[in-house]
């Protein structure tokens, strides 16, 4: 949880006060970040926490059909397609209740594997070429599932809907009842890992169906909820709630959202941001940066940011994970701003291997929030082994 980025919220007001009517965009998001993780540009790239409506029933059967995507930024290397065009052009799309396009990939080379299908799920702001460092090893032994959560990537961003950590655990669980067909391993990353968790301990969605479609979760640096309204036994976020609401209050209003959102996905902000969340500076290329601003470029995005920043909390992973029996490995970067290892969050499951047998934790030296793209070398020595066992 971003405990210092909340504490530094104080400064939003402060800039708030220079936003003109030019719509020139609110100086506070400055391209230098001098002390990354307390910044405010960070709280809102990286919400933690969701309302809990319902936005419907499970009542629809798997509608698939074929997909080729297309990129503003089409990256070629050496004359050849990039990892990320090959995987954007397998992409596939699945109707999920009859009504929501969700984009997914598939790995269509080791279906002859007896080992269980793995699923990649991708953090805030993020879509499944974020995966692009993985795919392709995680493919020689597995069948390799991606999926873009409704509200990013290539999935629709319905306007008016109301996002809940809930609601992408329901969509996880149904895409594993009526595409995968088969018990899968669960991998996601930041806020994908807590998607993941709820998921697993689906009692709070759908009874008994963790023991019939998850078979192990895997976690890169999992959030403690979707913003910094999320409450882990800290007493400083408890202390700032009455100004992370007026923040909330604010970024209701379309103009300063829309200011705040144009400014956040310029290049060299986003540059400037991914680089103060990875321990490996060299992994963030112009090819992450467009992985990240092309679908915030997408009409619906900019009503997801704000529906997901400004949503209440949902469940947490203190409260979820000591229902799960299932496998879990943890992989943590011990440099990620975002959940550091001696924050609430960090602490919590650092404490886990000892207190449940079904744990396994593996600190990754140099690494930040997004391991698996950050040093996929260093995940993959960790993961594959584990997999394995299973």
């Amino acid at each position: 949880m971003e405990v210092t980025s909340a504490v530094h919220s104080v400064g939003f007001l402060k800039q708030l006060e220079r936003f003109n009517s030019t719509n020139n965009g609110p100086l506070f998001l400055s391209t230098k970040t001098t002390t990354p993780k307390n910044t405010l540009l960070h709280c809102y790239l990286h919400p933690n926490q969701l309302s809990t409506k319902n936005n419907g029933g499970r009542n629809s059967k798997s509608v698939i059909i074929n997909s080729t995507s297309s990129s503003a930024a089409s990256i070629e290397t050496s004359g050849s397609l990039s990892e990320v065009e090959k995987i954007k052009q397998k992409c596939l799309k699945w109707k999920w209740k009859g009504e929501y396009s969700i984009n997914y990939f598939v790995s269509s080379d080791s279906a002859k594997s007896n080992n269980p299908p793995l699923l990649l799920v991708h953090g805030f702001g993020a879509s499944i070429p974020h995966w692009r460092r993985n795919i392709k090893t995680l493919s020689e032994n597995y069948t390799v599932y991606a999926i873009d959560l409704l509200g990013f990537g290539a999935s629709d961003k319905p306007p008016g809907f109301s996002y809940t950590m809930e609601t992408w655990a329901e969509l996880i669980l149904d895409f594993l009842d009526e595409v995968v067909q088969k018990p899968t391993v669960l991998i996601g990353n930041s806020v994908g890992s807590l998607a993941c968790v709820i998921a697993a301990a689906s009692g709070i969605i759908r009874p008994d169906s963790s023991e019939t479609l998850v078979r192990g979760i895997v976690l890169l640096n999992c959030s403690g909820g979707m913003n910094n309204k999320a409450i882990v036994d800290d007493w400083r976020i408890k202390l700032l709630l009455p100004l992370l609401w007026l923040i909330d209050f604010l970024l209701n209003q379309k103009g300063i959202a829309s200011a705040i959102f144009e400014r956040v996905k310029q290049r060299e902000n986003l540059r400037n941001i991914l680089s103060s969340v990875y321990g490996n500076k060299e992994s963030v290329d112009d090819e992450l940066v467009e992985i990240i601003r092309e679908p915030a470029n997408a009409e619906g995005a900019l009503d997801a940011f704000v529906s997901i920043v400004t949503g209440p909390p949902g469940p947490n992973p203190v409260q979820l994970v000591p229902k799960i029996t299932l496998p879990i490995l943890l992989l943590w970067g011990d440099e990620d701003p975002f959940t550091p290892i001696d924050g609430p969050v960090g602490k919590y499951f650092s404490s886990l291997p000892s207190q449940q047998e079904n744990v396994q934790l593996f600190m990754l030296e140099g690494v930040g929030h997004c391991p698996h793209d950050d040093r996929p070398e260093l995940v993959h020595e960790k993961l594959l082994p584990w997999l394995a066992t299973l």
